[in-house]
């Protein structure tokens, strides 16, 4: 069961690696970021549009590994429609799925559950944590780059 579960996540980060959703530069986007890891050289530019404390639009640009491009391309789809605080409530889970300290295995963390065994490859957390990382800058507006270091 756990291979076939595995075979689904690797779906899944594949499928979102080749074609990724929301990659797109958004016309009305009022909060942007730049993410950029150093250690494999993903870099990416997270575009919201953010009316009141709602997140309504989400996209990036940008290049990096299957496993970076997923993560930014699911992170655009979970956003969406989700106060600042569900966001921040998000990353903090999404953090603890990658780094393998989840304390609440029950909870549904939907397609972001992909990246469960991510854990199992520190090297690759940050390949999974860029997107994440620079959200939260995008949610400041933040001048300078965001990096993973």
């Amino acid at each position: 069961m756990r291979d076939d579960l595995g075979g689904l996540y690797q779906d899944v980060i594949l499928d979102h690696g080749r074609r990724p959703r929301n990659f797109r530069e958004p016309p009305d986007a009022n909060r942007r970021a730049e993410g950029y890891n150093p250690l494999c050289g993903d870099k990416l530019t997270l575009y919201l549009k953010v009316e009141g404390d709602r997140v309504v639009d989400a996209a990036f640009k940008g290049s990096g590994c299957a496993i970076s491009t997923a993560s930014a391309s699911i992170l655009t789809e979970t956003v969406k429609g989700k106060t600042r605080r569900e966001v921040e409530e998000l990353f903090e889970k999404f953090h603890q799925l990658v780094t393998g300290k989840r304390v609440d295995s029950s909870e549904d963390l939907g397609k972001l559950e992909v990246f469960s065994g991510v854990s199992e490859y520190p090297v690759r957390v940050k390949c999974a944590a860029l997107a994440w990382h620079t959200l939260r800058g995008a949610l400041e507006n933040a001048p300078e780059p965001v990096t993973t270091e």
